[in-house]
């Protein structure tokens, strides 16, 4: 027999409109490294210099990075 006074217990904890930044973190750290690993393939598999597109794209990885720092300052705050 169950207590229906009793609440279920919270599934999962409501999604919080900064998660945003978490995914536009990792996309963006994800994205530089494989433009990392594109630059030290490409002289590999051709003869030529990776293009310079490929060392722009390379800087979304710090910036993914700090992006992800800024997501873990933010949500650590205490809410009151």
């Amino acid at each position: 027999m169950t207590n229906p006074s009793v609440p279920p217990p919270p599934s999962r904890s409501p999604r919080r409109a900064s998660d945003w930044l978490l995914y536009v973190a990792l996309g963006l750290f994800a994205i530089g490294l494989l433009a990392i690993v594109a630059i030290f393939l490409t002289p590999i598999f051709s003869d030529s210099d990776p293009a310079l597109w490929l060392y722009l794209t390379a800087m979304l990885a710090p910036l993914g990075f700090l992006c992800a720092v800024g997501f873990a300052l933010w949500s650590g705050r205490r809410s009151r």
